[in-house]
């Protein structure tokens, strides 16, 4: 009995102090979030020529306003909007011939091929496309990303330095599809948005993500071009690591672009939390273990029945903590996606896809189930997406 009660009681000092080490993070995180868009200067209309490629998959909610939005940059260069379907049945085609019409002198391209190249089907997607990309700087950008008016100004500055192989954006979320998705998207603004920033403030993370790759046809050629990616989960990470390998930096510039977040329903975002997870521990597990320092509120929780004096003064830090943060990224995302009281919820939901994350073999993705492989591999499974 004893040593059960020595065991209890320093496994409660352990998770006291994990979740006061987290509240700090969570402050200094509120700090860097604040700074991150101060006193940026305006950019600079550039001029180059451009392709922006975008690989598509069904009518996502609000694909109209987020295809739009790279039809209304700040450029003064020639721009090519090339799009990709794997099915000519797509019900993004509607998408498209709607933008069409509102966009007649833009150059909108389409191409339509089914050709399998591996598991990864957003990498076969881009693989079809790129041998019809029409200029060589190219940006890769997610369906669900819509950007502001100076997003390419800013992108294009940051690639050039000599030593940027790449440049990618941080993004904050944006519920479009009723309140499931904003609590997912709630998780991208008060988790994910802040882990970025402090990383990328640090020097601890280096990121490579879907919101936008930008970069010279010549450094993808140089990686060995898309086909190498093609039955990675973590496209956007590896394509990242490759091009460090050869030296280079992925820049992150002082600009914010939207996700779009579209889960109608409990089922559909714990799948698509599910995936994130374990993304990340496949391509970074020590990385993704120590994410649990920014979790402060379930910490304290877990230590209230072993010590409950202590966590009780740990769960008012970590609340206290949480909700600076929360309110420093609404001032640069200028928006939230849920009421501010609905953060312990969103924090809890966060924890909970942590640790299932560990035990997951197989993730849905779009229309395919996809087994998880070592070195993030994977390959077509059973198992069926929203």
């Amino acid at each position: 009995m004893a040593l059960t009660h020595l065991i209890l009681n320093g496994l409660g000092w352990l998770l006291v102090a994990m979740a006061a080490a987290g509240s700090l993070y969570t402050l200094a995180a509120a700090v860097v979030a604040a700074r991150y868009l101060a006193n940026r200067a305006a950019p600079s209309r550039r001029s180059e020529a451009v392709t922006l490629l975008k690989p598509l998959h069904g009518a996502e909610p609000r694909l109209f306003e987020n295809l739009s939005s790279f039809l209304a940059l700040d450029h003064d260069g020639p721009l090519q909007l090339l799009l990709g379907l794997g099915r000519a049945d797509d019900p993004a085609l509607a998408t498209i011939e709607r933008l069409r019409a509102a966009y007649p002198s833009a150059r909108i391209e389409l191409i339509v091929n089914a050709t399998p190249h591996g598991a990864n089907g957003k990498i076969a997607n881009l693989i079809n496309m790129t041998p019809h990309a029409a200029h060589p700087l190219l940006v890769v950008s997610d369906s669900d990303i819509a950007v502001a008016p100076d997003y390419l100004s800013r992108v294009l500055a940051a690639l050039d330095p000599p030593n940027v192989g790449a440049v990618t954006c941080a993004y904050r979320g944006r519920g479009d599809a009723g309140f499931w998705s904003r609590l997912g998207a709630a998780g991208l603004d008060w988790q994910l948005l802040p882990g970025v920033l402090f990383g990328v403030r640090t020097g601890l993370a280096t990121p490579c993500m879907g919101s936008t790759i930008a970069l010279h046809a010549e450094t993808l050629a140089a990686i060995g071009g898309f086909p190498v990616f093609a039955d990675v989960l973590a496209d956007d990470y590896a394509i990242g690591a490759a091009i460090r390998a050869r030296g280079l930096k992925v820049a992150v510039p002082p600009t914010l672009v939207a996700h779009g977040c579209d889960d109608a329903s409990f089922a559909a975002l714990w799948r698509h939390e599910l995936r994130w997870g374990a993304t990340i521990l496949g391509v970074a597990p020590l990385g993704y273990i120590g994410q649990v320092i920014a979790m402060p509120l379930p910490l304290a929780l877990l230590a209230a029945p072993l010590l409950p004096r202590a966590a009780l003064a740990m769960v008012v830090a970590a609340l206290a903590a949480r909700l600076i943060l929360a309110t420093s990224i609404g001032g640069i995302a200028r928006s939230h996606p849920l009421p501010l009281w609905m953060l312990p919820l969103r924090d809890l939901l966060t924890f909970a896809a942590f640790l299932a994350s560990f035990f997951a073999r197989s993730v849905a993705w779009r229309d395919s189930g996809l087994v998880l492989r070592k070195d993030g591999l994977i390959a077509s499974g059973p198992e069926n997406s929203r």
